[in-house]
């Protein structure tokens, strides 16, 4: 079996990471011959390639494929994905992300693929965009789901989102939760040397936020309710895990707030270093307004921390209110207020969670399944096209 998968960039996120362990996790465990086909990574964000430093064959860039809309390179891109299917003859094709998931998908069309697969890794449409912008995206996964044989999802939200948009058939979606490495983060802890590097004292309280630092992703909560929270608990620390281009805007609401020493901005980690971030944290808060089902979530769940978070897309799949952490109204800034307050005053609440996150997600969220379910629909989508 011979499998492309398709994504925008590979800089280091949750759906770039699912992208990296389905392909290396198919190959090693069912033996696929697997590549990946990705635009170029640029940005503060940091980049995955790295990873394929050791395999170059495995991973091809196609400098025209952009995020940003541009109907110049866009074309040049369709054109070199279509060459290079016909010349590779894959039989299946696997999509990630907007840009790449159209592109990817129509050219496996136009190469004649016997099966396309995409991935939904989060929304391209909905409240966070403007209706032009909704407009545009809906009438292009419109357009690509009829080139599409089966769509994967990484939450049912996504799925009910998608088919409310006229996206697609019930029977064409496959709810697969993004598995990662559970090891290192069952084994997490709360390392005193770590600590002291970051600047984090042994008795501090430390909320950890692991996204970019970018729009829509809830930082400016937690710069709203911090004040109050820093009167009420002087051992306050937050920990944001992860870079991007609104830091300095970040740092500086931090100084203006006189709350420079209880934000600490830890900049890029290695995916390999985040369990020990997360092994320093006593809470995990995630406030995005725009995410399939962010990763950072069931992470933090395996490392047996307990987790806030807004009840935006997938997040009230593992974020269970009362049982693994706290869900709240998207924008409830006084639930926050009052979670946060909850969960710094009782260390016996922060454990009964985290241990209830912790079982839950060890059942579900291990990246062997995640690859073992691939695989199966991988067998059964090409059974379909032989059949047809």
């Amino acid at each position: 079996m011979r499998v492309a998968h398709v994504i925008t960039r590979l800089i280091v996120g949750g759906a770039q990471e699912n992208t990296v362990a389905s392909v290396f996790g198919l190959r090693e465990r069912h033996a696929v011959d697997c590549h990946l086909i990705s635009g170029p990574t640029t940005g503060p964000e940091g980049s995955l390639e790295p990873l394929f430093a050791n395999c170059p064959d495995l991973l091809t860039i196609i400098p025209e494929l952009v995020r940003p809309i541009c109907p110049w390179n866009d074309s040049l891109a369709l054109r070199h994905l279509t060459l290079l299917f016909r010349k590779q003859k894959p039989d299946i094709v696997h999509t990630h992300s907007g840009k790449a998931g159209v592109l990817g998908r129509l050219a496996a069309r136009l190469a004649d693929v016997p099966a396309i697969i995409h991935t939904v890794h989060g929304p391209s449409f909905g409240p966070a965009f403007g209706p032009l912008a909704n407009f545009c995206f809906r009438s292009a996964e419109r357009i690509a789901a009829g080139c599409t044989t089966h769509f994967v999802t990484v939450a049912d939200a996504m799925t009910d989102q998608y088919l409310a948009a006229g996206i697609g058939h019930r029977d064409r979606y496959k709810r697969i939760y993004s598995g990662f490495n559970l090891g290192p983060f069952l084994a997490a802890q709360n390392n005193l040397e770590l600590r002291i590097r970051l600047g984090l004292a042994p008795d501090d309280i430390v909320i950890g936020k692991i996204a970019r630092l970018f729009e829509l992703k809830g930082h400016d909560d937690l710069f709203a309710v911090a004040p109050d929270l820093v009167r009420r608990f002087p051992k306050l620390k937050f920990l944001f895990v992860g870079d991007g281009a609104w830091r300095g805007r970040f740092v500086q609401m931090a100084r203006a707030l006189g709350l420079e020493k209880h934000f600490v901005f830890a900049g890029l980690v290695d995916p390999a270093d985040v369990p020990g971030y997360v092994g320093v944290m006593d809470v995990l808060v995630h406030l995005s307004r725009r995410e399939g089902l962010p990763r950072a979530l069931p992470q933090a769940m395996a490392a047996g921390k307990p987790i806030v978070a807004f009840d935006c897309d997938g997040a009230r799949e593992v974020c269970h209110d009362g049982e693994t952490g706290f869900l709240l109204k998207l924008g409830d800034l006084d639930g926050l207020r009052l979670a946060m307050e909850m969960l710094s005053s009782d260390a016996a609440m922060r454990l009964r969670l985290g241990k209830c996150g912790q079982a839950f997600v060890k059942d579900r969220f291990e990246v062997e399944r995640m690859v073992d379910e691939l695989f199966g629909l991988y067998e059964s989508c090409l059974r379909k096209a032989v059949r047809s």
